[in-house]
């Protein structure tokens, strides 16, 4: 007989892990199955670091890029006529790679074991949101899975182009910014004190300008370490806080209230709101469940308590575009396009006609922000730079005049 160590999923969902003797992995296996459970992996106990290995490589998420690559697959597979099975088996073996070999092969066992492809979906809460198993629910709940994950897909590629649109043009931004740093750090550090031994030797009393910057370069390079590593623990306490509701609610209603950023941000909350929203309608998910999945989507704590607001307001037949007026958090074309939408019975449309809207406005706030941020990161450089060369040029005069 032989230990082994195993990771098995029970039929609640809850993981399991343990050691059990046995003649052989097989044995060990049938055994599990036989208590209802879908094997992980079995090793023998001695080859710990296998498991852990195995565990690393296959316990992980799928990643936004993976997760709309399997989407767009399977909703090829099931509009070409294979049945769900299948599709999940072709997936499992050709996965390109072992995390979504893992995945998808445990959600085959559970669709294998009796369940919905929801509820194994759902079995796997790292890899796959409540939206997106809301979506699936409803697309078998109404017999087009196929086409709902084609749109399904068809989201999660928008949401990475806009991710990707916001990440790529605040790059140039970002780079600048550095190197502005970095030159002013390099003169005031590097450059500005080679001048020192000059005006030491003859006497001459610096100009309070240039001798204020030689203390902030002095500053710098004695300090400049210890600032870093207390701005990183900055950082790091101010994510903690952030984990507080109350906190994290003063902050996103202050990025709301900033005055460029705050109405991008608005117009990206407009967008994701509107997308998602019209997406769950269009495929028959109730307007309540519906608002409920969106209120998780939205990562900004003042929008999510507008559309609790406009839930409730729904829920009482009052309609949820006076409410999201009322809370000034999104666009009023949007509201006007969802009161529309309401007095039409044309919401799940009209949504996605808004969403449309948002985001190519969000594309075109994002290029003023940085038409904006580029210009006045290169003024604000070239100001200091002709500060710095102003102070140095005025303390030469001085020497100058000292030896005529």
């Amino acid at each position: 007989m032989t230990r082994y160590r195993y990771r098995a999923m029970a039929s609640s969902g809850e993981l399991l892990k343990g050691i059990s003797d046995g003649a052989s992995e097989a044995e060990i296996a049938a055994s599990l199955q036989k208590r209802g459970a879908m094997v992980l992996s079995i090793a023998p106990s001695g080859r710990l670091m296998t498991l852990l290995s195995a565990e690393i490589g296959n316990g992980g998420r799928l990643s936004h890029t993976e997760l709309t690559e399997v989407t767009r697959e399977l909703a090829s597979m099931l509009n070409a006529g294979q049945d769900l099975d299948r599709s999940l088996r072709l997936m499992t073996e050709d996965a390109t790679s072992k995390r979504v070999a893992a995945v998808m092969g445990r959600v085959r066992e559970s669709v294998r074991n009796g369940a919905a492809l929801a509820a194994a979906l759902q079995r796997e809460p790292k890899s796959f949101t409540r939206l997106y198993i809301g979506l699936v629910k409803a697309g078998e709940a109404g017999g087009d899975l196929g086409n709902t994950l084609e749109r399904l897909a068809g989201l999660l590629e928008r949401q990475r182009s806009m991710t990707a649109a916001i990440q790529s043009a605040m790059i140039y931004p970002a780079i600048l910014l550095v190197a502005a740093t970095g030159s002013i750090v390099l003169l005031l550090t590097q450059v500005l004190p080679q001048f020192v031994p000059l005006f030491a030797e003859n006497g001459v009393a610096l100009p309070p300008s240039t001798a204020f910057l030689l203390a902030s370069g002095n500053a710098v390079s004695s300090y400049g370490l210890y600032a870093l590593v207390a701005l990183a623990l900055l950082g790091l306490l101010l994510r903690q806080a952030l984990q507080r509701p109350a906190f994290r609610l003063a902050v996103d209603r202050l990025l709301l209230r900033l005055p460029i950023a705050g109405g991008l941000i608005s117009e990206v909350l407009a967008a994701r709101f509107a997308r998602t929203l019209g997406m769950l309608l269009s495929n028959g998910v109730p307007l309540l469940a519906a608002l409920g999945i969106v209120r998780e989507v939205l990562d900004n704590r003042m929008a999510q308590q507008a559309v609790a607001a406009a839930a409730e307001s729904a829920k009482t037949g009052q309609g949820m575009s006076a409410s999201l007026q009322k809370s000034a958090i999104f666009p009023i074309r949007l509201v006007h396009l969802l009161r529309l939408g309401e007095a039409t019975a044309q919401l799940g449309p009209l949504a996605l006609r808004a969403a449309d809207i948002h985001e190519e406005r969000t594309r075109l706030a994002l290029q003023r922000m940085v038409a904006l941020l580029v210009p006045a990161i290169t003024i604000l450089m070239g100001a200091a730079v002709a500060g710095i060369v102003s102070s140095l040029l005025l303390a030469m005069l001085s020497l100058n005049d000292i030896a005529q």
